[in-house]
């Protein structure tokens, strides 16, 4: 395995990052592009290994799918067939395309990576059972006999575990002979925000959705039964991917700039400004543009990051950095994520002598001195972009697998280097 050595700076960052695509946002809409009455174009969407993965396994259902850059046009099947779904660590694959998968001709064979062989499957794929689906296996790998049709109707499941099952079940709904209605039934739901993200495309495509209200008391969501509007969707950049490169200037004390920041969504990513605001940096939308720029001293924060899970990387690593402690509550959750997330940033930061507890539903992190060494990503995108974020401060930091960062954005590593270079402009993808 290669090992990257991490970008180390004495300076402050100052530097403009564009980037790519939202993959929630896109992997969503090439779904109901999928699932529509008509063509639909995508217009900034990513390019990733998810979203390849997505577009591929699309493809082997019968979808056409047309474009190699940020555009696609996404046509639909007269009628989805079998074929065989490689999805790779993709949860959008692996817990999204069941349900589109129960409406194909044929049986459709799943699988994955090694890791993605233990993650939790079991609640969509028996939802999709008592729904009428005919389904072998409880994890990957897995085969869904699909019948053409899906009967559909009302379930209850435990979605705590992941906002995807719910998502998965609601983005397909509308095809459902009689719709659905699906009730969560225990402990709260992590990561509302993109189940917001989910009813709020379903309702653009013209899907009749009845959501909660409240969204932290959400248990039930109901979607008739319908056609689903073709979109052409212009797919906002991805707020999450955003976060190291903004983590970049609050821990060196320097500028960073994303353009085309949206004043309004319901990307989770977007929750970075106020964390980074309580931690004692500055952050402003000025025209489109989100300026952060970092403080002398970074403070710690206490902080629930249940609805905004995915952050948890990021913030670990703010925290490693910062002057006083960190109390991150709410995630126990990412054990079940690519990997589990808790233990693995509690066992890299301590590794580089830091002092982080595992909690219940947590992580305690108390500043200490940090030094040099190995971190290891777990074959997860977001903990190599935090050891990336630790690195700026600690010199001599290997990063392992800096390339799993393609899961999501493919070029990072020229774009951490470019955020770096004194010219301080830099390029993801056309947009």
């Amino acid at each position: 395995m290669s090992f990257w050595p991490a970008p180390y700076v004495d300076v402050p960052v100052h530097a403009t990052v564009t980037l790519p695509g939202s993959k929630s946002i896109t992997n969503r809409a090439l779904i109901l592009a999928a699932l529509a009455d008509g063509p639909s174009t995508l217009t900034g969407a990513l390019r990733s290994r998810d979203t390849n993965l997505m577009i591929a396994a699309l493809r082997a259902l019968g979808t056409t799918i047309e474009g190699d850059a940020d555009t696609v046009t996404v046509t639909p099947a007269a009628a989805l067939t079998g074929g065989a779904v490689d999805c790779g660590l993709a949860g959008t694959v692996m817990r999204f395309l069941p349900s589109v998968a129960a409406l194909a001709a044929g049986d459709v064979a799943f699988d994955g990576d090694a890791q993605a062989r233990v993650r939790p499957l079991s609640t969509i794929l028996d939802a999709l059972r008592s729904l009428g689906a005919d389904i072998d296996g409880a994890a990957l790998p897995f085969t869904v006999h699909g019948k053409g049709a899906l009967r559909g109707g009302t379930v209850t499941i435990d979605a705590s575990g992941s906002s995807q099952f719910v998502s998965g079940l609601l983005l397909s709904a509308a095809r459902f002979d009689e719709g659905l209605t699906v009730h969560h039934d225990g402990k709260a739901l992590p990561s509302m925000p993109h189940i917001e993200m989910t009813v709020e495309m379903l309702r653009r495509a013209d899907v009749q959705v009845q959501a909660p209200a409240n969204s932290r008391k959400a248990q039930t969501w109901t979607v008739s039964p319908g056609p689903i509007r073709a979109v052409d969707w212009d797919v906002e950049p991805d707020l999450s991917n955003a976060t190291p490169f903004l983590a970049a200037a609050a821990v060196t004390g320097g500028e960073v700039k994303i353009p085309h920041w949206p004043r309004l969504t319901t990307q989770p990513g977007d929750v970075i400004r106020e964390i980074l605001v309580r931690m004692g940096a500055e952050a402003r939308i000025f025209d489109g543009v989100l300026t952060v720029r970092g403080p002398d001293r970074l403070a710690g924060i206490d902080i629930d990051l249940h609805d905004v899970g995915e952050l948890t990387p990021t913030v670990a690593a703010l925290a490693a950095l910062a002057d006083s402690p960190s109390w991150l509550r709410g995630i126990a959750h990412l054990r079940g994520h690519e990997t589990d997330r808790l233990a693995a940033l509690s066992t890299e930061i301590n590794r580089l002598g830091g002092k982080v507890t595992e909690t219940e539903d947590g992580l305690e992190i108390v500043p200490a001195e940090l030094h040099g060494g190995r971190w290891h990503s777990y074959a997860d995108h977001r903990m190599a972009t935090a050891g990336a974020i630790l690195g700026l401060r600690v010199p001599g930091i290997e990063i392992e697998d800096i390339g799993t960062t393609a899961k999501t954005l493919p070029n990072f590593v020229a774009l951490w280097e470019q955020m770096l270079d004194p010219s301080g402009a830099v390029q993801g993808t056309a947009r």
